[in-house]
């Protein structure tokens, strides 16, 4: 079967004669984000009149991503980026001694650091290993007990691409006493993402979600909010008055109370418009896509005899598709001579594929490895 891109490429900027399977690092630019660039400059330039259409766009995007993520959009928030909302839980919940988190030995640093100071509490952090390079959530669920105040996760591997079932992670929680958070940003834009079994979820903006850094959508439970305390103030979630300032004063609740100041106005937009293509094309269809995709490149892979580190069952992929090698960063160069973009980092190569890639990318890919083989 051979599949055609379900976004041309000539919707984005730079594509032309290049073999573009580096989303999962940084996704291509999309044209339409100029006309955003200028109307919000326009906007800025109109004084409170401009702001107020600006703060109405950002509210569009809310719920954008309410429905990407099937979550009340008062509930989502924007951070500067994917660590925050770690971090916010790290700082938040009222850590006691002999409390534990579960997380997994394979996770990204914001997942699976952003609570390196709570060993001086007496708290926990426990990982879990893989096995065949894979992570089972039974193995997971095994990990947690009645201590246990968090489990933390990516729903898909940065590393390896697989894609946690986070429904099973979710039912076998006592959601009472041990909140799931979830970091989407290798899902959000490319496989679904239901946030609404999370605590937590939050993914970047400037892979798969086709927009740049400097924002991170956040959904946050009301379970979460009421044991985790914001542990930042400012303009945007505080009801003050004209001075003199009263010793204190009520914070506003979802989703301010996680915004104190200006968020990123220019980049939720283009965040905004991102999201326009990716519901336009239908989340589930890019799934189909680019899981497909991902599943020529696996078969490719290992018709030239290279070990694929990514789950071959289609509910556990995801759009990224990963093998190791020695010198990850000389292999990514090499084929980027080649004009064949992938990601390649820490002992292993990583091949993106998304709603503007097609099976002739795939191709493209595969013989440019296989050039690269020794002879």
């Amino acid at each position: 079967m051979t599949r055609n891109a379900l976004v041309p490429k000539d919707e984005f900027l730079n594509l032309h004669g290049l073999t573009h399977l580096c989303t999962g690092g940084e996704s291509p630019w999309l044209r339409s984000h100029d006309d955003v660039y200028t109307q919000f400059a326009t906007l800025k330039s109109s004084g409170w009149r401009g702001r107020e259409t600006v703060l109405s766009r950002v509210d569009d995007t809310r719920s954008g991503i309410g429905q990407l993520w099937n979550v009340d959009a008062g509930r989502v928030c924007f951070m500067p980026a994917a660590n925050e909302g770690m971090n916010y839980l790290a700082r938040g919940i009222d850590w006691q001694a002999g409390d534990n988190l579960v997380t997994t030995s394979m996770e990204f640093p914001s997942v699976a650091w952003a609570w390196r100071d709570l060993a001086e509490r007496g708290v926990e952090v426990r990982f879990v290993d893989p096995v065949d390079w894979l992570m089972s959530e039974q193995d997971l669920l095994a990990a947690v007990d009645d201590r246990t105040r968090l489990l933390a996760v990516s729903q898909v591997s940065y590393y390896n691409g697989q894609n946690l079932d986070i429904r099973q992670l979710a039912e076998g929680l006592n959601r009472d006493r041990t909140l799931l958070a979830v970091d989407s940003t290798h899902a959000s834009g490319v496989i679904p993402v239901d946030a609404s079994l999370t605590d937590l979820t939050i993914s970047s903006s400037y892979k798969w979600m086709l927009a740049t850094t400097g924002v991170a959508a956040c959904f946050v439970s009301e379970r979460a909010e009421a044991v985790a305390r914001p542990t930042a103030w400012g303009w945007n979630n505080l009801q003050y008055g004209a001075p003199p300032n009263p010793p204190t004063t009520p914070a506003f609740g979802m989703p301010q109370i996680l915004e104190p100041g200006n968020t990123a106005l220019l980049n939720i937009l283009f965040l905004r418009n991102g999201l326009t293509t990716i519901l336009d094309a239908g989340i589930e269809k890019i799934s189909e896509h680019a899981r497909g995709l991902a599943a020529e490149v696996s078969d490719g892979l290992e018709s030239l005899g290279i070990e694929v580190i990514s789950s071959r069952e289609t509910a556990s992929r995801s759009g990224n598709t990963c093998f190791l090698v020695d010198d990850s960063e000389s292999v990514m160069a090499a084929l980027g001579e080649k004009d064949v973009l992938v990601w390649g980092d820490r002992g292993r190569i990583r091949l993106s594929t998304h709603l503007y890639n097609d099976s002739l990318d795939v191709a493209r890919a595969l013989e440019a490895i296989d050039s690269l083989k020794p002879t």
